[in-house]
């Protein structure tokens, strides 16, 4: 066929039609914003500091914020164990001298990060177990039959703290962290949170009269008073919970002052009155705590087998913890060796708790880190600076008594806040994944309510004496089983980790943020981890590259 001059180009094949698009809800709606790794109105992160007299007031109130758990703990367990008010108040002592000494140990050598140790109610059930056994009459005096559970208290510390050495610094903790995603994170942080809920409304409403305007005014003036008055939004940002403190805590006096609790049952007394501690007149003047201070420790297998489930709960709360504070101090997500060698750091507070005679083990306290959140200053110096009031107030006894007879309702309203800020800390790590995969829907919607349903159920089957659900022949299986299940942080990690490796997790790497999470979990995945997690002054060079 001969090819004439002029050349026909032929037009090309229509494309196969395919189906109109979708219209952009993100143009139709407004502005939408991508995940960010880091808090954008934060003021300062980890090594940023606040001025020297800001950084002390900020410390004092992270001091106050902890003392409300340390109160209600004694308060719970003192008594039953047959103690008086200046036992309390030497108790009290001891846990803020040892929280002191943890705190300041883990912002150096554990995870870094600011958080605060406190006490953990994980160890009650084990606690209520020794008190049952001690609470048959064998005992001439109640002092006695107290100093004596102390020292059972003391042994069984000292053993099952080698629970949490031996998984953290063993890097059992570890590997079982390094299995960890966004989606499992999710649950674990936010139950840590959400999983306290007795320590918000319920504990406000034992003195509705003060606890309810102490949210009430903590929530005006720190969220709504600022924008009325911007001369002075910075100081009622950071320091709004002292003042509101201060006052509350001041009405609550003319209360009581003026009579108004004269008649009524003596529980209200004891939750309202700011004279019904009796800390002030029971605390000495200068007390040191030391070594064995109750006496020679006590070592019993059923107990001591009953407070390991107590050290494995209080280590999973304690990871919930570390996650959420490293969101609001500005921080990448701590690796899995750090928070490895963290709980086995934790084990030796445990350690020196049951050889200086605490009442409980350590964990990390879930509203100082609520508290980072709501002043918005992450800076680990400021936690370091709150440890030296810790101690202070623990050796002079006195002053420590005044704060630590601040009522309870008080805590609790402020509570409501800051557990609060880090359940919502927890669910936004979800904005690392597919927000809109069902896969990942399910797997965090069925943790979240199936590990807070079976807490709830352990918790509230639970008797006054400690008799959980769990009820066979084994005093120390009960305790182990009963004081686990009651965990919802714990039982999250178990159920959302089974659910996120097992249900399709090989097609869905992308969907669970798996590209974005890995490198933060190696030691050398991102720089950052190095600039947030080493140990200051060349300390590493010293230690094995195991334990790190």
């Amino acid at each position: 066929m001969v090819e004439t001059g002029h050349h026909h180009q032929h037009p090309p094949a229509p494309a196969a039609a395919g189906p109109p698009p979708v219209p952009s809800m993100a143009r139709s709606m407004g502005t939408t914003w991508t995940p960010a790794e880091q808090l954008h109105h934060l003021q300062y992160c980890i090594h940023s500091n606040p001025s020297w007299h800001e950084t002390v007031v900020l410390a004092f109130q992270h001091y106050i914020v902890m003392l409300g758990t340390t109160v209600l703990i004694a308060n719970t367990l003192v008594t039953p164990m047959g103690g008086d008010a200046e036992d309390k108040a030497r108790v009290i002592q001891t846990i803020l001298f040892m929280s002191g000494i943890n705190t300041l140990l883990q912002t150096l050598i554990g995870t870094r990060l600011p958080t605060v140790m406190g006490v953990s109610f994980a160890y009650v059930l084990p606690v209520l177990s020794i008190i049952r056994d001690y609470n048959d009459g064998q005992f001439p005096s109640e002092k006695q039959r107290f100093r004596h559970t102390m020292r059972t208290l003391q042994g069984s510390l000292i053993i099952s703290s080698f629970v949490n050495i031996i998984i953290g610094y063993g890097q059992a903790w570890g590997n079982l962290i390094r299995l960890f995603t966004p989606i499992i994170v999710v649950p674990v942080v936010t139950l840590t949170s959400l999983g306290l809920f007795l320590r918000g409304f319920p504990l406000l409403a034992n003195c509705v009269e003060i606890g309810l305007p102490m949210l009430i005014l903590l929530i005006v003036s720190q969220q709504y008073l600022k924008e009325l008055l911007p001369r002075v939004k910075m100081i009622l940002e950071r320091y709004a919970l002292l003042v509101c403190f201060a006052l509350i805590w001041a009405f609550a006096a003319i209360l009581t002052v003026s009579g108004a609790y004269n008649n009524v049952s003596v529980a209200t007394k004891l939750s309202c009155r700011t004279d019904r501690s009796f800390l002030m007149s029971a605390a000495p003047w200068i007390s040191i705590p030391y070594p064995f201070q109750w006496g020679t420790p006590i070592f019993r297998a059923s107990h001591v087998f009953g407070m390991f489930g107590a050290a494995i709960v209080a280590s999973a709360e304690s990871t919930g913890v570390f996650f959420a504070a490293s969101r609001l101090a500005g921080a990448t997500a701590p690796p899995a060796h750090v928070v490895s060698r963290s709980v086995g750091l934790q084990g030796v507070g445990v350690l020196l708790e049951g050889i200086f005679g605490s009442i409980t083990g350590n964990t990390a306290s879930v509203e100082n880190v609520g508290l980072l959140g709501l002043t918005r200053i992450g800076s680990r110096r400021v936690v370091q600076i709150s440890t030296g009031f810790m101690i202070f107030f623990a050796i002079f006894g006195k002053f420590g008594a005044f704060f630590a007879s601040i009522p309870l309702p008080i805590f609790g309203g402020v509570y409501c806040v800051l557990l609060g800020i880090v359940a919502a800390v927890g669910i936004s790590f979800i904005q690392f994944t597919d927000t809109n995969s069902m896969r990942n829907m399910y797997v965090i919607g069925v943790s979240l309510f199936v590990s807070l349903s079976i807490a709830q159920y352990f918790s509230s089957n639970t008797t006054r004496a400690g008799y959980g659900p769990v009820r066979t022949a084994g005093g120390w299986f009960n305790d182990i089983l009963n004081t686990i299940f009651a965990s919802a942080p714990f039982v999250a990690i178990i159920l959302a980790t089974v659910l996120d490796n097992t249900l399709e997790a090989r097609h869905a790497i992308s969907d669970r943020g798996i590209p974005w999470w890995k490198p933060f979990q190696h030691r050398d995945g991102d720089s950052r981890n190095q600039e947030f997690y080493s140990f200051p002054l060349r300390v590493g060079e010293y230690i094995p590259t195991r334990f790190l």
